[in-house]
């Protein structure tokens, strides 16, 4: 079965991964960027895609170049607690909480596809125009005339997905929620235990920061935040243009006074070398993520998420596992894609409108409405049962429990593993 996956990004790297562990050996990749340079901001993964990666053999090389996160707190822009959880094996998970930049991630998976598949298998500078039927598959037609003929072609090239567009041309277009999203990274001392998440704000202001690397000498730390502000009138980014360079002068003061338990909010993003602005954008759900045959969309390309829960990276590797899977157990690929959207899509559609509703974050703004001007003592502004009512209703729509993770098989262990059929 010849496989073409259109995007190098986790959600196609992983899924080439995947098919090759159930042993698929024929997989074009292709790549619309010249060559793949490990840029991007941090992602935390969550055990849930953690415990695939391991399956995969590249759990160790993750561990070596993030940091394994103990607890994540929500709190207000004076520091005061609002909710703490612990995360990843602190939690009781078999599987740990991975904060790592997103291009060290790209790339230790594009080190591993490489290895196992050739170097062959990634063609850069194959921008996708077009999707032609074949009487067995799709041709996939490059902006450059190059031609890619495959049984089954794997649409994982993102929010502004060309196979999406070509495939499902009836499907909306992006959708905004006024905000921009600012984001950098910057070495600077631990804060806490070096282990520790911060999420802070109020109904108009949030700010998101953790570590996603150490110096050797574990002094310092490269710590990754993140931003969401209003979008200032008339501003491009918020009209869908990506990582726009921006000075942080021209925000940061939204954020002065804000001081976390060992960080100065507004002098961490003032010392950021390198700040670029995003729209905060999702897609709608769409009714199906497959052709019914040839063709199926993951990760960001299917279901395009608010950056709410870390579960954007997450879900899309969870997605390329999910997936093979399928492809494993059915009797054709065509059945294999029919079940893997039965199975994926309506969990994929609660977590969406859980993500418009701003998920286990919308405790921040609770608090700031019940008590703008601060609290004494959290029991003032919510019962202990309402704050883990809302960690547990979203943990349930992502499925991503205690239980949900420890208690189920992974998706690739070894009794998945049947040789895949071809069509």
């Amino acid at each position: 079965m010849r496989t073409l996956i259109i995007g190098a990004g986790l959600a196609g790297l992983t899924a080439a991964l995947a098919l090759h562990h159930l042993g698929v050996e024929d997989i074009v990749i292709l790549e619309k960027a010249r060559a793949l340079r490990p840029l991007g901001s941090g992602i935390n993964v969550l055990p849930l895609a953690v415990r695939e990666l391991d399956a995969l053999g590249v759990l160790d090389d993750l561990v070596r170049d993030s940091v394994q996160l103990r607890e994540l707190q929500y709190l207000t822009p004076r520091g005061q607690g609002i909710w703490a959880e612990q995360r990843g094996v602190h939690a009781g998970f078999r599987w740990p909480q991975l904060s790592i930049s997103r291009g060290v991630l790209q790339q230790h998976l594009l080190r591993h596809v490489t290895a196992r598949l050739g170097a062959g298998a990634v063609r850069t500078g194959a921008e996708v125009h077009a999707l032609e039927p074949r009487a067995r598959g799709r041709r996939v037609v490059c902006r450059d005339g190059r031609t890619f003929d495959a049984d089954l072609v794997i649409g994982a090239d993102g929010i502004r997905s060309a196979t999406r567009q070509a495939a499902f041309p009836e499907a909306g277009g992006l959708q905004r929620n006024g905000l921009i999203i600012y984001r950098g990274a910057v070495w600077d001392a631990p804060f806490l235990d070096g282990r520790t998440m911060y999420i802070a704000g109020d109904t108009a202001r949030k700010f998101v920061l953790y570590p996603m690397q150490e110096r050797q000498n574990g002094r310092e730390a490269l710590q990754n935040w993140a931003v969401a502000l209003p979008a200032p009138a008339g501003d491009d980014t918020a009209r869908g243009h990506w990582n726009v360079p921006v000075n942080p002068e021209a925000f940061v003061d939204a954020f002065r006074g804000w001081t976390l338990p060992g960080v100065n909010v507004h002098d961490l993003i003032g010392r950021t070398p390198d700040v670029y602005a995003y729209p905060m954008v999702d897609i709608d759900p769409l009714p199906t993520w497959t052709d019914g045959d040839h063709l199926v969309l993951i990760g960001d390309a299917a279901h395009a998420m608010y950056p709410i829960g870390s579960n954007g990276g997450t879900q899309s590797i969870v997605d390329a596992a999910a997936l093979a899977a399928h492809l494993a157990r059915a009797a054709t690929p065509a059945e294999a894609l029919r079940a893997f959207d039965a199975d994926r899509r309506p969990k994929m559609h609660r977590l969406q409108a859980a993500n418009r509703h701003k998920g286990p974050e919308v405790v921040i703004d609770l608090a700031s409405a019940r008590r703008p001007h601060g609290f004494g003592h959290i029991d003032e502004v919510f019962s202990p049962q309402e704050l883990q009512d809302i960690a547990d209703r979203y943990a349930q729509d992502a499925a991503m429990s205690l239980h949900a993770v420890n208690a189920t098989p992974r998706l690739l262990d070894p009794a998945t593993r049947p040789a895949l059929r071809t069509p």
